[in-house]
């Protein structure tokens, strides 16, 4: 009898483990940038585009939607015709990446939106809502490009620099912002790899964010544009 109790505490034991290390393991695996899930949605895409004459399943933006985030996904449109329910590391499925379209006119593609920058984006503008209604102006530290600056966070209340995770290499990437105090995120060392890695054929003037489309899964999210320094051939904010 003894034995049997033994055995029944140690399934409901495990059970109990199962069930706290299932959701930690789910949590993971809504972080992976899976091929294969793009692909599926690549797919289920080109079929709805095929059915319904040329449209995409995607969500209405204002015009003035940066070009990396005004084509989202809608899997609504999708489901359940195309495909049975959005890839697990999609946000609507509790995931961190946003489904986007890139050339919608041209060549439809699906790629990867990483949202995660974007609380960090948020908490920083909460910040700044703070700082400015004691003082007006954003504090700002120095100009790196016409009407680009850094800011100053220990005015902020930081006890470091805030930055974002780079979907494209990993590195830490530092956050400027504009006369208008819109926060955006520092890409120049992803391109400044990026260029010399990749053959192409960028001229001063050309915006050049879409080398690291083309060659990854994701887009520079949150970023302004860039061209190339005409004479040292690095990447620079592509100013009016």
């Amino acid at each position: 009898m003894k034995w049997i109790v033994r055995c029944m505490a140690l399934c409901l034991m495990l059970f109990s483990l199962s069930g706290c290390l299932y959701p930690e393991e789910r949590l993971k695996q809504n972080q992976i940038p899976y091929e294969d899930q793009v692909a599926a949605v690549q797919s289920a895409v080109n079929q709805y585009r095929e059915a319904t004459g040329g449209l995409l399943p995607i969500k209405t933006r204002d015009m003035k939607t940066p070009i990396y985030q005004k084509y989202p996904i809608d899997f609504n449109k999708l489901i359940p015709r195309y495909m049975q329910e959005p890839p697990g590391n999609a946000y609507e499925s509790g995931g961190i990446f946003q489904y986007v379209i890139v050339d919608a006119e041209n060549n439809p593609t699906v790629k990867l939106l990483d949202l995660r920058s974007a609380e960090q984006i948020r908490e920083l503008k909460l910040r700044l809502k703070m700082y400015q209604d004691q003082h007006k102006y954003p504090p700002f530290k120095k100009m790196i490009a016409k009407g680009v600056f850094t800011l100053d966070y220990k005015k902020l209340g930081y006890k470091e620099p805030p930055h974002a995770v780079s979907p494209f290499s990993g590195n830490n990437l530092p956050f400027v912002i504009d006369y208008n105090g819109e926060i955006y995120i520092d890409y120049r060392i992803d391109l400044y790899n990026a260029l010399r890695k990749e053959k192409h054929h960028y001229r001063p003037g050309d915006d050049i964010r879409d080398i690291l489309v083309k060659h990854s899964l994701f887009v520079p999210a949150y970023s302004l544009p860039y061209t190339i320094d005409p004479k040292t051939n690095e990447p620079i904010f592509l100013t009016n």
